[in-house]
């Protein structure tokens, strides 16, 4: 049963709307002014809150924003009822981040309707999505049933694809994003001079290709390729672009979604900047691990080329191979015969992508 706090002032509105809510099987807790529906909202931690603006002791502007500033009670879906129709104050009310407003005297079926669409919306935000293709279906339908778009919600087959074959090549048409399920993908752009210039290596619960999906050419802006058998699972464009511009609500938990690490990447960038080569190696080793890409055990992970190590880390392939060699005799990194790398000592490379000489 949902928690709802109603705050108002007028003893009949308070009264008949909270035998609404009752009939409607809410929980209701009221208050007679600002003051006291500030104290019950922080010891009940209701699930929303409705309340008056004009009132005695607090207003309901000055409830909200002691409630906003409270990290216990600052994510409650607010609604203000005001007896006034002048839409400035309508509009202080939402410029402050209340969820929604009534004007009272208000239709019991309003009520109801801005109370159920507030608590979907606060229960959609609130719900974790894992990177899983679970987690992605479950995303679809949610979001499909939220915004009433009932052909995102049917599952779709996973696509499966061979050591070095092509999910997508640059220049082509950009139908689909694509989420890896299991295996690893390079992404890569060619340059002038026809060599690769690595923009990226993913693994399972990274999204790919969505970026080209924004550009106005229509097509990709990098090739997609397979480094190990590898099971994507497609969304296309149609409803790439639904799920961005339908809501705002689902377009914000999309962007979450798809995502990937920006933090990462963003670091990323920094590193190529100002961090030296043998902190970048290291880096990138331990992110590779972290992507199942590596191992710390003998026989397992994949085998990296030196081209690409040396296009993650931006820098050229002879440099990582020397890179690579000093970690080798170091004793941080082995290499097996079919030249998969090997991490031996995690806490050394940590150190050393962490220095700051």
């Amino acid at each position: 049963m949902k928690k709802v706090l109603l705050i108002e002032d007028n003893l009949d509105v308070r009264e008949n709307t909270a035998e609404i809510l009752s009939l409607e099987n809410y929980e209701i807790t009221t208050a007679e002014n600002g003051k006291i529906g500030v104290e019950k909202a922080i010891k009940l931690i209701p699930d929303l809150i409705i309340c008056d603006i004009m009132m005695p002791e607090l207003d309901g502007y000055s409830v909200f924003e002691t409630l906003s500033s409270n990290p216990k009670t600052a994510g409650i879906p607010f609604i203000f009822l005001t007896a006034k129709s002048d839409k400035a104050d309508m509009r202080k009310g939402m410029n402050l981040g209340a969820d929604d407003y009534l004007t009272k005297p208000f239709e019991e079926a309003d009520l109801l309707d801005a109370i159920e669409c507030r608590l979907k919306k606060n229960t959609f935000l609130k719900k974790e999505f894992s990177k899983s293709i679970q987690g992605v279906n479950e995303f679809l339908n949610d979001a499909s049933e939220y915004v009433k778009l009932e052909d995102l919600s049917k599952e779709r087959p996973i696509q499966t694809y061979k050591k070095k074959e092509e999910i997508y090549r640059e220049g082509s048409a950009a139908h689909y994003m694509y989420f890896i399920q299991t295996g690893n993908v390079k992404t890569f752009r060619s340059t002038e001079s026809g060599k690769e210039f690595v923009t990226g290596l993913y693994g399972p619960g990274d999204f790919i290709g969505q970026l080209s999906l924004l550009t106005d050419s229509g097509t990709y802006i990098e090739t997609a390729t397979v480094l190990e058998d590898t099971a994507v699972f497609a969304v296309p464009k149609t409803e790439f672009t639904q799920l961005l511009y339908e809501n705002k609500t689902v377009s914000n938990k999309f962007i979450e979604l798809i995502s990937n690490n920006l933090v990462e990447l963003q670091e990323q960038l920094v590193d190529m900047a100002f961090a030296t080569v043998r902190q970048r190696a290291a880096k990138a080793l331990l992110e590779l691990e972290k992507k199942g890409m590596i191992k710390d055990e003998l026989h397992t992970g994949i085998s990296i080329s030196r081209e690409d190590f040396a296009g993650h880390i931006g820098t050229a392939t002879e440099t990582a191979i020397r890179m690579l060699t000093t970690f080798k005799n170091e004793g941080l990194i082995g290499v097996e015969s079919n030249r998969r790398l090997v991490l031996l000592n995690k806490t050394k490379l940590r150190q050393i992508a962490n220095s700051l000489s």
